[in-house]
Protein backbone atom coordinates (compact mmCIF):
# COMPACT_ATOMS: atom_id res chain seq x y z
CA UNK A 1 0.00 0.00 0.00
CA UNK A 2 1.66 3.59 -0.98
CA UNK A 3 1.47 6.34 0.63
CA UNK A 4 -0.10 9.48 -0.84
CA UNK A 5 2.43 12.35 -2.35
CA UNK A 6 4.49 14.62 -0.53
CA UNK A 7 3.46 17.95 0.21
CA UNK A 8 6.24 19.25 -2.27
CA UNK A 9 4.00 17.58 -4.83
CA UNK A 10 1.00 18.62 -3.71
CA UNK A 11 -0.44 22.08 -5.41
CA UNK A 12 -2.68 23.76 -2.37
CA UNK A 13 -4.09 27.30 -2.45
CA UNK A 14 -1.98 29.91 -1.26
CA UNK A 15 -2.52 31.32 2.64
CA UNK A 16 -3.58 34.76 2.36
CA UNK A 17 -0.77 36.55 4.42
CA UNK A 18 -1.48 38.06 7.84
CA UNK A 19 -1.95 41.96 8.46
CA UNK A 20 -1.30 44.56 10.66
CA UNK A 21 0.02 43.42 14.79
CA UNK A 22 0.09 39.93 13.45
CA UNK A 23 2.68 40.16 10.67
CA UNK A 24 5.37 39.56 12.93
CA UNK A 25 4.42 36.97 15.13
CA UNK A 26 3.16 35.03 11.58
CA UNK A 27 6.36 35.55 10.23
CA UNK A 28 8.80 33.94 13.14
CA UNK A 29 6.08 31.03 12.99
CA UNK A 30 6.40 30.63 9.63
CA UNK A 31 10.25 30.99 10.35
CA UNK A 32 10.20 27.98 12.64
CA UNK A 33 8.31 26.11 10.69
CA UNK A 34 10.19 26.20 7.70
CA UNK A 35 13.16 25.10 9.87
CA UNK A 36 11.22 22.27 11.07
CA UNK A 37 9.99 21.31 7.53
CA UNK A 38 13.47 20.23 7.12
CA UNK A 39 13.52 17.66 10.24
CA UNK A 40 13.18 13.79 9.76
CA UNK A 41 9.45 12.74 10.26
CA UNK A 42 9.78 10.86 13.33
CA UNK A 43 11.87 14.12 14.80
CA UNK A 44 9.02 16.30 13.90
CA UNK A 45 6.11 14.21 14.94
CA UNK A 46 8.40 13.31 18.28
CA UNK A 47 8.80 16.99 18.62
CA UNK A 48 5.07 17.39 18.42
CA UNK A 49 4.06 15.01 20.95
CA UNK A 50 6.32 16.20 23.82
CA UNK A 51 5.59 19.74 23.59
CA UNK A 52 1.56 18.13 23.23
CA UNK A 53 2.89 16.73 26.72
CA UNK A 54 4.70 19.47 28.27
CA UNK A 55 1.74 21.61 27.66
CA UNK A 56 -0.52 18.95 30.20
CA UNK A 57 2.54 19.03 32.12
CA UNK A 58 1.77 22.53 32.49
CA UNK A 59 -1.85 22.22 33.02
CA UNK A 60 -1.29 19.63 35.37
CA UNK A 61 1.00 21.89 37.57
CA UNK A 62 -1.24 24.61 37.84
CA UNK A 63 -4.37 22.75 39.07
CA UNK A 64 -2.00 20.98 41.69
CA UNK A 65 -1.61 23.90 43.16
CA UNK A 66 -5.43 24.13 43.72
CA UNK A 67 -5.97 20.79 45.15
CA UNK A 68 -7.41 20.50 48.46
CA UNK A 69 -7.90 17.59 50.78
CA UNK A 70 -7.85 14.28 49.04
CA UNK A 71 -7.72 10.67 49.69
CA UNK A 72 -4.51 10.58 48.94
CA UNK A 73 -2.22 13.24 50.03
CA UNK A 74 -2.16 16.49 51.76
CA UNK A 75 -3.29 19.25 49.56
CA UNK A 76 -1.08 21.13 47.15
CA UNK A 77 0.51 18.05 45.52
CA UNK A 78 4.07 18.02 43.53
CA UNK A 79 3.46 17.05 40.09
CA UNK A 80 4.27 13.42 40.40
CA UNK A 81 2.14 13.02 43.46
CA UNK A 82 -1.18 14.44 41.41
CA UNK A 83 -0.45 12.13 38.54
CA UNK A 84 -0.22 9.28 40.81
CA UNK A 85 -3.71 8.45 42.05
CA UNK A 86 -6.98 7.06 40.77
CA UNK A 87 -6.06 3.90 38.64
CA UNK A 88 -2.43 4.23 38.84
CA UNK A 89 -2.65 3.37 42.66
CA UNK A 90 -4.35 -0.09 41.12
CA UNK A 91 -1.45 -0.06 38.97
CA UNK A 92 1.05 0.18 41.82
CA UNK A 93 -0.63 -2.91 43.36
CA UNK A 94 -1.11 -4.90 40.78
CA UNK A 95 3.06 -4.25 40.27
CA UNK A 96 3.69 -4.83 43.64
CA UNK A 97 1.59 -7.70 44.88
CA UNK A 98 0.10 -9.07 41.94
CA UNK A 99 -3.07 -10.12 41.54
CA UNK A 100 -5.25 -11.87 44.79
CA UNK A 101 -5.77 -15.73 44.20
CA UNK A 102 -9.55 -15.12 46.33
CA UNK A 103 -11.89 -12.47 45.32
CA UNK A 104 -12.44 -9.95 48.34
CA UNK A 105 -16.08 -10.20 48.74
CA UNK A 106 -18.70 -8.19 51.42
CA UNK A 107 -20.67 -9.49 53.82
CA UNK A 108 -23.35 -10.09 51.39
CA UNK A 109 -20.75 -12.19 48.99
CA UNK A 110 -20.14 -9.62 46.05
CA UNK A 111 -17.05 -8.84 44.99
CA UNK A 112 -15.30 -5.88 45.83
CA UNK A 113 -13.01 -3.79 44.12
CA UNK A 114 -9.55 -5.72 43.00
CA UNK A 115 -6.87 -5.56 40.48
CA UNK A 116 -8.17 -7.93 38.50
CA UNK A 117 -10.04 -5.26 36.71
CA UNK A 118 -6.52 -3.80 35.23
CA UNK A 119 -4.59 -5.62 32.32
CA UNK A 120 -1.56 -7.17 33.66
CA UNK A 121 1.31 -6.12 30.74
CA UNK A 122 1.65 -2.77 31.33
CA UNK A 123 2.35 -3.69 35.59
CA UNK A 124 4.34 -6.49 34.22
CA UNK A 125 6.74 -4.11 32.39
CA UNK A 126 6.73 -1.89 35.12
CA UNK A 127 8.31 -4.45 37.35
CA UNK A 128 10.63 -5.00 35.05
CA UNK A 129 11.87 -1.37 34.51
CA UNK A 130 11.38 -1.12 38.70
CA UNK A 131 13.85 -4.43 38.46
CA UNK A 132 16.32 -2.88 36.23
CA UNK A 133 16.81 0.86 37.79
CA UNK A 134 15.64 0.45 40.80
CA UNK A 135 12.80 2.99 40.79
CA UNK A 136 9.46 2.77 42.52
CA UNK A 137 6.54 1.72 40.59
CA UNK A 138 5.40 5.68 40.09
CA UNK A 139 8.42 6.18 38.27
CA UNK A 140 8.69 3.00 36.37
CA UNK A 141 5.50 2.83 35.43
CA UNK A 142 5.56 6.85 34.08
CA UNK A 143 8.04 6.04 31.94
CA UNK A 144 6.83 3.18 30.04
CA UNK A 145 3.75 6.24 29.64
CA UNK A 146 5.88 8.61 28.36
CA UNK A 147 8.15 5.92 25.96
CA UNK A 148 5.06 4.54 24.64
CA UNK A 149 2.88 7.60 23.93
CA UNK A 150 5.91 8.81 21.62
CA UNK A 151 6.04 5.29 19.78
CA UNK A 152 2.04 5.24 19.64
CA UNK A 153 2.07 9.23 17.79
CA UNK A 154 5.17 7.81 15.62
CA UNK A 155 2.80 4.79 14.63
CA UNK A 156 -0.41 6.78 14.42
CA UNK A 157 1.47 9.32 12.12
CA UNK A 158 2.59 6.10 10.15
CA UNK A 159 -1.35 4.95 9.56
CA UNK A 160 -1.86 8.76 8.91
CA UNK A 161 0.58 8.78 6.03
CA UNK A 162 -1.41 5.98 4.30
CA UNK A 163 -4.08 7.73 3.54
CA UNK A 164 -2.79 12.05 3.53
CA UNK A 165 -0.10 13.85 2.44
CA UNK A 166 2.55 14.71 5.00
CA UNK A 167 1.24 17.98 6.47
CA UNK A 168 -1.97 16.67 6.92
CA UNK A 169 -0.92 13.61 8.89
CA UNK A 170 1.41 16.16 11.41
CA UNK A 171 -2.03 18.12 11.82
CA UNK A 172 -3.35 14.18 13.08
CA UNK A 173 -0.99 14.13 15.13
CA UNK A 174 -1.19 17.14 16.77
CA UNK A 175 -5.21 16.75 17.35
CA UNK A 176 -4.22 13.62 18.33
CA UNK A 177 -1.65 15.21 21.01
CA UNK A 178 -3.69 17.71 22.19
CA UNK A 179 -7.36 15.81 22.41
CA UNK A 180 -9.05 16.37 25.44
CA UNK A 181 -8.14 13.39 27.55
CA UNK A 182 -4.77 13.29 25.86
CA UNK A 183 -3.06 14.10 29.52
CA UNK A 184 -3.73 10.80 30.26
CA UNK A 185 -0.89 9.32 28.09
CA UNK A 186 1.71 10.83 30.24
CA UNK A 187 0.04 9.05 33.69
CA UNK A 188 0.76 5.77 35.17
CA UNK A 189 -1.96 4.65 33.48
CA UNK A 190 -1.90 2.02 30.59
CA UNK A 191 -3.69 3.74 27.58
CA UNK A 192 -0.62 4.81 25.94
CA UNK A 193 0.67 1.34 26.12
CA UNK A 194 -2.56 0.01 24.63
CA UNK A 195 -2.59 2.83 21.67
CA UNK A 196 1.20 1.36 20.59
CA UNK A 197 -0.03 -1.79 20.28
CA UNK A 198 -3.26 -0.91 18.53
CA UNK A 199 -1.68 1.02 16.24
CA UNK A 200 1.00 -1.34 15.32
CA UNK A 201 -1.67 -3.97 15.04
CA UNK A 202 -3.73 -1.63 12.49
CA UNK A 203 -0.85 -0.63 10.63
CA UNK A 204 0.24 -4.49 10.45
CA UNK A 205 -3.30 -5.07 9.59
CA UNK A 206 -3.48 -2.22 6.49
CA UNK A 207 -0.13 -3.24 5.19
CA UNK A 208 -1.63 -6.95 5.14
CA UNK A 209 1.19 -8.17 7.32
CA UNK A 210 -1.09 -10.48 8.71
CA UNK A 211 1.10 -12.69 10.33
CA UNK A 212 3.32 -10.09 12.22
CA UNK A 213 0.31 -9.08 13.47
CA UNK A 214 -0.21 -11.89 15.35
CA UNK A 215 1.72 -11.33 18.70
CA UNK A 216 1.20 -7.56 18.30
CA UNK A 217 -2.15 -8.66 19.09
CA UNK A 218 -1.72 -11.28 21.50
CA UNK A 219 -0.04 -7.99 23.56
CA UNK A 220 -2.81 -5.51 22.83
CA UNK A 221 -5.00 -8.10 23.75
CA UNK A 222 -2.94 -7.90 27.56
CA UNK A 223 -2.75 -4.26 27.63
CA UNK A 224 -6.32 -2.75 27.95
CA UNK A 225 -10.18 -4.54 27.04
CA UNK A 226 -9.42 -3.85 22.93
CA UNK A 227 -9.31 -7.81 21.77
CA UNK A 228 -12.80 -8.15 21.57
CA UNK A 229 -13.88 -5.27 19.06
CA UNK A 230 -10.45 -5.95 17.31
CA UNK A 231 -11.54 -9.91 16.51
CA UNK A 232 -15.12 -8.38 15.58
CA UNK A 233 -13.20 -5.94 12.79
CA UNK A 234 -10.89 -8.63 11.66
CA UNK A 235 -13.92 -10.94 10.76
CA UNK A 236 -15.89 -8.38 9.27
CA UNK A 237 -12.54 -7.78 7.37
CA UNK A 238 -11.96 -11.54 6.58
CA UNK A 239 -15.58 -11.42 5.09
CA UNK A 240 -14.95 -8.33 3.30
CA UNK A 241 -11.69 -9.74 1.75
CA UNK A 242 -13.38 -13.33 0.88
CA UNK A 243 -16.16 -11.25 -1.01
CA UNK A 244 -13.26 -9.40 -2.76
CA UNK A 245 -11.41 -12.48 -3.74
CA UNK A 246 -14.97 -14.54 -4.97
CA UNK A 247 -16.53 -11.39 -6.34
CA UNK A 248 -13.21 -10.87 -8.77
CA UNK A 249 -13.48 -11.48 -12.39
CA UNK A 250 -10.56 -13.94 -13.58
CA UNK A 251 -9.58 -14.26 -17.47
CA UNK A 252 -8.50 -17.35 -18.33
CA UNK A 253 -5.73 -18.44 -21.32
CA UNK A 254 -8.40 -18.29 -23.82
CA UNK A 255 -9.74 -15.04 -22.93
CA UNK A 256 -13.06 -16.08 -21.11
CA UNK A 257 -13.38 -13.65 -18.24
CA UNK A 258 -15.02 -15.53 -15.38
CA UNK A 259 -15.17 -15.42 -11.61
CA UNK A 260 -14.80 -17.32 -8.66
CA UNK A 261 -18.83 -17.79 -8.81
CA UNK A 262 -18.97 -19.47 -12.30
CA UNK A 263 -20.23 -22.85 -12.60
CA UNK A 264 -17.73 -25.51 -12.73
CA UNK A 265 -18.38 -26.22 -16.75
CA UNK A 266 -17.31 -22.56 -17.44
CA UNK A 267 -13.89 -22.67 -15.41
CA UNK A 268 -12.76 -26.20 -16.05
CA UNK A 269 -10.26 -24.97 -18.82
CA UNK A 270 -7.25 -26.51 -20.10
CA UNK A 271 -5.11 -23.58 -18.66
CA UNK A 272 -5.16 -21.97 -15.30
CA UNK A 273 -7.09 -18.89 -14.82
CA UNK A 274 -5.17 -15.56 -13.72
CA UNK A 275 -6.57 -13.31 -11.38
CA UNK A 276 -6.60 -9.80 -12.26
CA UNK A 277 -5.05 -7.30 -10.35
CA UNK A 278 -8.27 -5.21 -9.58
CA UNK A 279 -7.33 -2.52 -7.24
CA UNK A 280 -10.73 -1.33 -5.53
CA UNK A 281 -11.81 1.25 -3.43
CA UNK A 282 -9.79 1.57 -0.65
CA UNK A 283 -6.73 1.18 -3.04
CA UNK A 284 -5.72 -2.45 -1.73
CA UNK A 285 -5.46 -5.06 -4.25
CA UNK A 286 -7.78 -8.53 -4.37
CA UNK A 287 -6.66 -10.58 -1.28
CA UNK A 288 -4.84 -13.69 -2.35
CA UNK A 289 -5.70 -17.55 -0.79
CA UNK A 290 -2.55 -16.91 0.86
CA UNK A 291 -3.38 -13.57 2.93
CA UNK A 292 -6.89 -14.64 3.09
CA UNK A 293 -5.90 -17.58 5.25
CA UNK A 294 -3.61 -15.45 6.95
CA UNK A 295 -6.02 -13.24 7.81
CA UNK A 296 -8.13 -15.39 9.27
CA UNK A 297 -5.26 -16.75 11.32
CA UNK A 298 -5.09 -13.63 12.54
CA UNK A 299 -8.78 -13.43 13.53
CA UNK A 300 -8.98 -16.44 15.48
CA UNK A 301 -5.81 -15.34 17.41
CA UNK A 302 -7.10 -12.19 18.48
CA UNK A 303 -10.50 -14.12 19.28
CA UNK A 304 -8.76 -16.11 21.85
CA UNK A 305 -6.08 -13.17 23.06
CA UNK A 306 -9.89 -11.36 24.05
CA UNK A 307 -10.49 -14.06 26.06
CA UNK A 308 -7.30 -14.91 27.56
CA UNK A 309 -7.31 -12.43 30.37
CA UNK A 310 -10.53 -13.55 31.77
CA UNK A 311 -9.40 -17.28 31.35
CA UNK A 312 -6.06 -16.49 33.63
CA UNK A 313 -8.54 -14.81 36.16
CA UNK A 314 -10.77 -17.86 36.37
CA UNK A 315 -7.33 -20.16 36.36
CA UNK A 316 -5.88 -18.21 39.19
CA UNK A 317 -9.20 -17.89 41.34
CA UNK A 318 -11.21 -20.45 39.94
CA UNK A 319 -13.90 -18.19 39.91
CA UNK A 320 -15.35 -18.48 36.00
CA UNK A 321 -15.95 -14.73 36.40
CA UNK A 322 -13.96 -13.49 38.45
CA UNK A 323 -13.17 -10.92 35.79
CA UNK A 324 -16.54 -9.61 34.75
CA UNK A 325 -17.54 -9.51 38.54
CA UNK A 326 -14.20 -7.26 39.31
CA UNK A 327 -15.53 -4.85 36.48
CA UNK A 328 -18.78 -4.63 37.22
CA UNK A 329 -17.95 -3.92 40.98
CA UNK A 330 -17.27 -0.15 39.81
CA UNK A 331 -20.72 -0.25 38.87
CA UNK A 332 -22.57 -1.93 41.53
CA UNK A 333 -24.74 -4.17 39.39
CA UNK A 334 -24.79 -6.83 36.81
CA UNK A 335 -23.50 -6.27 33.63
CA UNK A 336 -26.59 -6.30 31.11
CA UNK A 337 -25.64 -5.28 27.62
CA UNK A 338 -26.85 -1.78 25.74
CA UNK A 339 -29.07 -1.13 29.34
CA UNK A 340 -26.53 1.63 30.67
CA UNK A 341 -27.40 3.38 27.96
CA UNK A 342 -30.79 3.70 28.68
CA UNK A 343 -30.21 4.07 32.12
CA UNK A 344 -27.88 7.06 31.64
CA UNK A 345 -29.94 8.26 28.99
CA UNK A 346 -33.29 8.71 31.13
CA UNK A 347 -31.68 10.11 34.09
CA UNK A 348 -30.21 12.70 31.98
CA UNK A 349 -33.04 13.12 29.33
CA UNK A 350 -36.36 11.96 31.42
CA UNK A 351 -37.98 9.06 30.39
CA UNK A 352 -39.13 9.85 26.94
CA UNK A 353 -36.42 11.46 25.26
CA UNK A 354 -34.28 9.69 27.26
CA UNK A 355 -35.00 6.16 25.96
CA UNK A 356 -34.70 7.91 22.32
CA UNK A 357 -30.86 9.45 23.02
CA UNK A 358 -29.20 6.13 22.59
CA UNK A 359 -30.61 5.61 18.96
CA UNK A 360 -30.11 9.46 17.97
CA UNK A 361 -26.16 9.16 19.39
CA UNK A 362 -26.22 5.91 16.66
CA UNK A 363 -28.17 7.70 14.15
CA UNK A 364 -24.92 10.24 14.42
CA UNK A 365 -22.34 8.51 14.64
CA UNK A 366 -23.55 6.29 11.40
CA UNK A 367 -23.71 10.01 9.71
CA UNK A 368 -20.07 10.61 10.82
CA UNK A 369 -18.68 7.01 9.16
CA UNK A 370 -20.22 7.96 5.60
CA UNK A 371 -19.10 11.13 5.44
CA UNK A 372 -15.85 12.21 3.43
CA UNK A 373 -13.11 12.61 5.85
CA UNK A 374 -14.11 9.28 7.50
CA UNK A 375 -14.36 7.40 4.47
CA UNK A 376 -11.13 8.81 3.23
CA UNK A 377 -9.73 6.58 6.11
CA UNK A 378 -10.07 3.44 4.22
CA UNK A 379 -11.88 -0.17 4.97
CA UNK A 380 -9.30 -1.04 8.11
CA UNK A 381 -9.83 2.30 10.00
CA UNK A 382 -13.24 2.44 9.34
CA UNK A 383 -14.15 -0.97 10.61
CA UNK A 384 -12.57 -0.09 13.49
CA UNK A 385 -13.89 2.99 14.47
CA UNK A 386 -17.16 1.05 13.93
CA UNK A 387 -16.66 -2.10 15.78
CA UNK A 388 -15.00 -0.42 18.90
CA UNK A 389 -18.04 2.16 19.27
CA UNK A 390 -20.02 -0.63 18.98
CA UNK A 391 -18.29 -2.52 21.51
CA UNK A 392 -18.77 0.56 23.90
CA UNK A 393 -22.17 0.74 23.31
CA UNK A 394 -23.20 -3.19 24.27
CA UNK A 395 -20.41 -3.24 27.30
CA UNK A 396 -19.37 0.07 28.12
CA UNK A 397 -21.35 1.86 31.16
CA UNK A 398 -21.15 5.62 30.29
CA UNK A 399 -19.78 7.87 32.79
CA UNK A 400 -17.22 10.25 33.33
CA UNK A 401 -14.25 7.86 32.36
CA UNK A 402 -16.09 7.60 28.80
CA UNK A 403 -13.76 9.88 27.68
CA UNK A 404 -10.79 8.43 28.80
CA UNK A 405 -12.23 5.32 26.88
CA UNK A 406 -12.81 7.55 23.14
CA UNK A 407 -8.59 7.44 22.79
CA UNK A 408 -8.81 4.06 20.83
CA UNK A 409 -10.70 6.46 17.88
CA UNK A 410 -7.91 7.96 17.08
CA UNK A 411 -8.04 7.39 13.71
CA UNK A 412 -10.78 10.05 13.81
CA UNK A 413 -8.20 12.66 14.40
CA UNK A 414 -7.07 12.35 10.51
CA UNK A 415 -10.29 12.55 9.75
CA UNK A 416 -10.92 15.94 11.31
CA UNK A 417 -7.57 17.27 9.63
CA UNK A 418 -8.73 16.15 6.58
CA UNK A 419 -12.36 18.15 7.14
CA UNK A 420 -10.18 21.32 6.23
CA UNK A 421 -6.98 22.71 5.50
CA UNK A 422 -7.53 26.08 6.77
CA UNK A 423 -5.28 27.34 9.41
CA UNK A 424 -7.74 29.28 10.90
CA UNK A 425 -9.79 26.03 11.28
CA UNK A 426 -7.23 23.82 12.60
CA UNK A 427 -5.91 26.41 15.08
CA UNK A 428 -9.22 26.72 16.77
CA UNK A 429 -9.41 22.72 16.72
CA UNK A 430 -6.21 22.70 18.93
CA UNK A 431 -7.43 26.04 21.43
CA UNK A 432 -10.57 24.48 21.91
CA UNK A 433 -8.74 21.08 22.72
CA UNK A 434 -6.45 22.49 24.76
CA UNK A 435 -9.21 24.43 26.59
CA UNK A 436 -10.55 20.86 26.98
CA UNK A 437 -7.90 19.72 28.94
CA UNK A 438 -7.92 22.07 31.33
CA UNK A 439 -11.44 21.43 31.49
CA UNK A 440 -10.81 17.95 32.31
CA UNK A 441 -7.63 18.35 34.49
CA UNK A 442 -9.89 20.58 36.84
CA UNK A 443 -13.22 18.71 36.72
CA UNK A 444 -12.30 14.81 36.84
CA UNK A 445 -8.57 14.60 36.76
CA UNK A 446 -8.56 16.64 40.10
CA UNK A 447 -10.04 15.31 43.27
CA UNK A 448 -13.15 17.27 44.44
CA UNK A 449 -15.52 15.28 47.11
CA UNK A 450 -19.39 15.24 45.86
CA UNK A 451 -22.22 16.05 48.71
CA UNK A 452 -22.62 12.21 48.86
CA UNK A 453 -19.10 11.03 49.03
CA UNK A 454 -16.34 9.99 46.41
CA UNK A 455 -15.62 11.76 42.70
CA UNK A 456 -16.25 11.58 39.47
CA UNK A 457 -13.55 9.10 38.33
CA UNK A 458 -11.22 10.57 35.00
Amino acid sequence: MSHVEDPETVTEPEAQKPQGLNAALWSRIAGAGARMVRWPWWVQVAGLYIAARLLSACIFMAAALHQGVNPWFPAKPDYWNFINIWDARWYAEALQTGYPALLPTDAAGTVQENTWAFYPLFPVLGRVVSGLTGTGPAWSLTAIALVSGIGAALVAYRIFRHRATHRTALWGIVFLATFPVAPVLQVPYAESLNLLLLGAALLLVMERRYLWAMPVVVLMCLSRPTGVPFAVMLGLLFLYRFWQRVATPRVTAQGLTTNSLTPKRFTAQRFTAQRLTAKRRDGGAVPSNAELWSLGGLTAVSGIGALLWPAIAWAATGDLGAYTKTETAWRGDDLVPFKPWFDTGIMLFGPTLGVLAPFVFVAAFTLLMMSRPVAALGTELRLWCCCYTGYLLVFLHPQTSTFRMLLPLFPLALSAAVLSRSRAYRGAMVVMFVLLQIVWVVWLWAWAQLPGGGDYPP
